[in-house]
């Protein structure tokens, strides 16, 4: 086995060993109360009385518009690395951020068709 192989064995080895330790650890030595206050199962408002329920059903415009935000930042991200490397590429690295784009641009065009951005 190559010194290469040994040293990930090694290092996974002792990556382990410091996970489960961790664990164990946090297991035996975790701080407990001796009676449970009557305050822990409230709902906490910035130091507030709590003023109904704390789950409340939300509408799913709330988490379409979350999703759509999410993909859109991510793919976004993507650019940065590539804009900051651009000039070792060529024409072959233009012409697939082009075609990343034009994908992200008709993802966006079908979210605003189907409605999913606009707001009632």
């Amino acid at each position: 086995m190559s010194p290469a192989g040994l040293a990930a064995i090694a290092f996974t080895a002792v990556a382990a060993a410091v996970a489960l330790g961790t664990l164990i650890a946090a297991k035996f030595l975790a701080v407990r109360a001796r009676e449970v206050p009557p305050t822990q199962g409230l709902t906490y408002e910035c130091g507030e009385e709590p003023d109904g329920l704390a789950w409340v059903r939300f509408h799913p415009r709330y988490y379409v518009v979350a999703l759509v935000f999410v993909v859109f930042d991510v793919e976004a991200a993507f650019l940065l690395p590539w804009a900051l490397n651009i000039e070792g590429g060529g024409l072959v690295v233009m012409v697939e951020m082009f075609v990343f784009l034009g994908i992200l641009l008709l993802g966006w065009a079908y979210a605003v068709r189907k409605g999913a951005l606009t707001w009632q």
